[in-house]
């Protein structure tokens, strides 16, 4: 006997699934960078006009202000026969460019979908839908749902995470529709601290004065390997110096030198560390000025108390399904650090199966939104059961 509607949920997806593709076709189509708020602006009443015809009007609706970034959109579907209320994270914001959908429509290759911000994280959006959708179509009891949207997930959360934080600590449990690690949950992911480090020299004539020079390109050459150094395998610490610039010309002493670092880290003790040895960096040349702009980005996301029982329920809707569903450790990073970290219940990668996020080759496989999409059901009937 099943446990949970989670099989009635994911037939009621197969038999809509070209009204879902349509949905999703709907979402891709609205370009969205994180750092053009001119274009969030554009997508987001769209956005909700969906969310709003699929679904009714929500008992709840506040939008927050993003200041330079896109608004943050809260909003709050009644439940029915259960109590309290399950929150969903998606993020509308992608990594691509405008203009990009000019080269890369949204395509479909037999069972694969591809398209920029398909699998990262738009279809995430459509399966919230349709998991409501179907519960309702089914008459099962389940909680209230909310569905906050935040702007900038790509780049930091600044917008989102007070709001995403507060939502959090009201939820029965917090659901990540970020992509799924191939069909399995997410319940590790390292934490990021950025580092932009800059050196200011002193120019001069490479030929006619070298000596009258400090260069900020040497000094910087210098400092990256003391960076690439507090990498520790052990610990999982990873370093990357994503991008160097610097110097005006060939024959010119470089005044300015700057590097972008990333910092991954597992334990939350790695970031103390790094973040002290970042700000004791110091140039061997007095006459050049070292800045050290650092941004503790992410804790790191790891297993809490809360953990085991997500990935039971998890497992008994997979169970009903007829599929085994696993847990991963990743090395990105998400919103569902944010609420890890506060000891909250999260359970992250419940979005589409497929591959390439922020690559070429993103897209999501057609035949995985039935299961996915039947995963949050079944998970959202199981928590409105206490």
């Amino acid at each position: 006997m099943p446990t949970t509607h989670a099989s009635a949920v994911r037939t009621v997806v197969e038999e809509h699934l070209e009204e879902v593709l349509g949905d999703l076709e709907l979402l891709v189509g609205l370009e969205t960078p994180s750092r053009r708020r001119d274009l969030l602006e554009v997508a987001l009443p769209r956005i909700e006009a969906y969310l709003v015809q699929r679904l009714g009007e929500p008992s709840r609706r506040v939008q927050h202000d993003g200041g330079e970034f896109g608004d943050v959109l809260d909003l709050t579907w009644p439940g029915v026969g259960a109590r309290g209320e399950v929150l969903f994270l998606a993020h509308y914001d992608t990594v691509w460019p405008e203009g990009t959908l000019d080269g890369w429509p949204l395509t479909r290759d037999g069972d694969v979908l591809t398209g920029p911000g398909v699998l990262d994280m738009k279809v995430g959006i459509v399966q919230t839908v349709w998991m409501l959708l179907a519960l309702r179509r089914l008459g099962v009891p389940h909680p209230d749902v909310r569905l906050l949207l935040t702007p900038d997930e790509e780049i930091g959360s600044r917008a989102g995470r007070a709001h995403l934080e507060a939502a959090a600590s009201d939820a029965l449990a917090t659901l990540i529709t970020e992509p799924s690690a191939a069909g399995a949950v997410k319940t590790r992911r390292k934490g990021m601290v950025f580092a932009d480090v800059t050196v200011h020299g002193v120019e001069s004539h490479a030929g006619l004065d070298p000596e009258a020079g400090a260069s900020a390109v040497h000094e910087l050459a210098g400092l990256v390997p003391q960076l690439v150094a507090l990498a520790d395998r052990e610990r999982e610490t990873t370093v990357n110096v994503g991008t160097i610039t610097g110097g005006s010309g060939r024959n010119v002493v470089a005044g300015r030198a700057t590097c972008e670092v990333d910092v991954r880290i597992q334990e939350p003790a790695e970031e103390d560390r790094v973040v002290g040895a970042l700000e004791a960096l110091h140039v061997s040349d007095e006459r050049c000025r070292l800045e050290v702009d650092i941004d503790r980005n992410r804790p790191p996301m790891n297993p809490t108390p809360h953990t085991a029982r997500l990935l039971e329920l998890v497992r008994t809707v997979g169970d009903d399904l007829g599929v085994d569903v696993g847990d991963e450790a990743v090395g990105g990073a998400s919103d569902g650090n944010f609420i890890a970290a506060l000891g909250l219940p999260v359970l992250d990668g419940l979005g589409g199966i497929g591959a390439g996020p922020h690559a070429r080759h993103e897209h999501i496989l057609v035949s995985g939104i039935p299961r996915q999409t039947a995963l949050m059901a079944g998970l959202v009937e199981l928590l409105g059961r206490g």
